[in-house]
Order: structure tokens, then sequence, then C-alpha cells
């Protein structure tokens, strides 16, 4: 047997690592939690516990950070990160995108949690920041709707009802329903925490440095980058123009 030709007939059958992302294109890395209805339901204080949300936090700046990242939004159990049309990460191969990203975020959110949690990922591709506007305004109205769903939903089963009982409810209330089913209950759903209704964002800003040059004794200032992390995110049309800006890093 020709051992090169052998190789050769292997590999040919890797049928998708020749897959690559689009040159020129904006592209999001989704990241899902895997089961994670049980986990955090096993884990976690439903319907938002603020140590689950601060670990979805932490996982998306570890990805925002070694994925070099423009820009990364987290709600619920999903993170999102923007890359720009110019990256080179990993030659832009669509297979180690979606497999080191799901790595990494399983990875540093096991690590944090101390318990073991699983990601998988996809990609989204857009043409300009408008798509990438309309792409983070699809996620927050995602967000909104979820968060208004499991706060309805967790009232109800706090309340005593199973979860056959309080789905059963549920259907077909409209928004003006659900809300008013909170409202019964004390609730006001928009005074809520703005990180449950909306998500949280995350980027990349420069800031001045202060410090003092050992050698020459002076006072000296330096431009630095850290990551930004904003749990009060606007909504609609502003948002829109928030992402726009972080998109084409003039924050």
């Amino acid at each position: 047997m020709d051992t090169d030709e052998f190789e050769s007939r292997q590999r040919a059958r890797e049928y998708f690592h020749s897959l690559r992302v689009l040159p020129g294109a904006w592209t999001v890395i989704r990241l899902d939690g895997r089961s994670f209805s049980r986990f955090t339901e096993e884990h976690f204080e439903k319907p938002f516990d603020p140590r689950f949300g601060e670990l979805m936090v932490g996982t998306a700046q570890t990805l925002l950070t070694e994925l070099a990242g423009r820009y990364a939004y987290t709600e619920s159990d999903e993170i999102s990160l923007l890359l720009p049309p110019d990256f080179t990460l990993f030659g832009r191969s669509v297979e180690k995108l979606v497999s080191i990203s799901a790595g990494i975020g399983s990875a540093a959110f096991t690590r944090a949690a101390g318990e073991a949690a699983h990601f998988d990922a996809r990609i989204w591709l857009g043409v300009d920041v408008t798509d990438v506007a309309d792409y983070f305004s699809w996620r927050q109205s995602d967000a909104t709707r979820c968060a208004l769903n499991g706060w309805c939903y967790w009232t109800l089963r706090q309340d005593g009802r199973s979860a056959e009982e309080a789905s059963r409810a549920l259907t077909g209330t409209s928004t003006s329903d659900k809300n008013e089913l909170l409202f019964r209950y004390g609730i006001n759903f928009t005074e809520l925490p703005a990180w449950q209704r909306r998500g949280v964002g995350l980027w990349w800003e420069t800031y001045r440095h202060a410090g003092r040059d050992p050698v020459r004794g002076t006072e000296v200032t330096s431009t630095r980058r850290r990551v930004r992390v904003d749990r009060e995110l606007p909504m609609k049309a502003e948002y829109r123009e928030l992402v726009e800006r972080v998109a084409v890093d003039r924050v």
C-alpha cells in the first residue's frame, strides 16, 4: 500500500475542512448552552440567578479576548461574538471557528462554575454594519421575549403550578397578557434589572492610564485597552447605533 496515497484518500474525506467564511463578511459566532434548561434548574435559582449571569459574562469576556472579537453579547444561555470583516483567525476556517469557540466557552464556564457545562456554536454572516445591527437587535428582542416568558413561567411554578400547568397557562397569551399576569403577582416587568430584559454587551475601550517613570522620576500617561461590560444596554434605535459604533471601533 502506498501510504501517501492512502493518507490523501483519507484526508479527502474531511469534506468540510476547506470550508471558509466568505472574504469580507462580518461574522458572528453564536454559542448556545447544551441542555442548559435542565442544567440551570439543577444548579441555579429561577428565573434569573445573578451568579449564572456573571458566569455567562465571564465566558463572553474570555471569548472576546481569546478570539480577538469586536463585540460580545450575552443573554439567557447564549453568547454572540462579532468578528470584523478582515479577521484572519484560523484562516477563517468554519470548522475551526465553531469547534474552538465552543471549546473555549465550555472550558471557561466549567472552570468558573465548578460544574461541567457544554456549548455548541454556529456562524452567522453579514454584508455590512446594518446587517450587524439587525442581528444584535434580533438577539436583544429574543432576550426580552425569553425574559418575559421565563418570569411568567417561574412565577407560576413558584406559586405551586406544575410544569405542564404553567406551560398550558401561558399558551396563546399575548405580551400584554403576560405583563398583566406578572402585575397580579406584584411584579412590574419594566422595572426588573436591565441585564435580564436586554442582555449584556462587552467591547473594547481605550483609556488613559496614569503612572510614573521610575528612571526619570516623572509622571507619565499611556493609552491602554480594556473590556467594557455594559449591563444597562439601550434599546431599539439607540442600541442599533451603539452596535454600529462598536462594530467599526468608534467608541
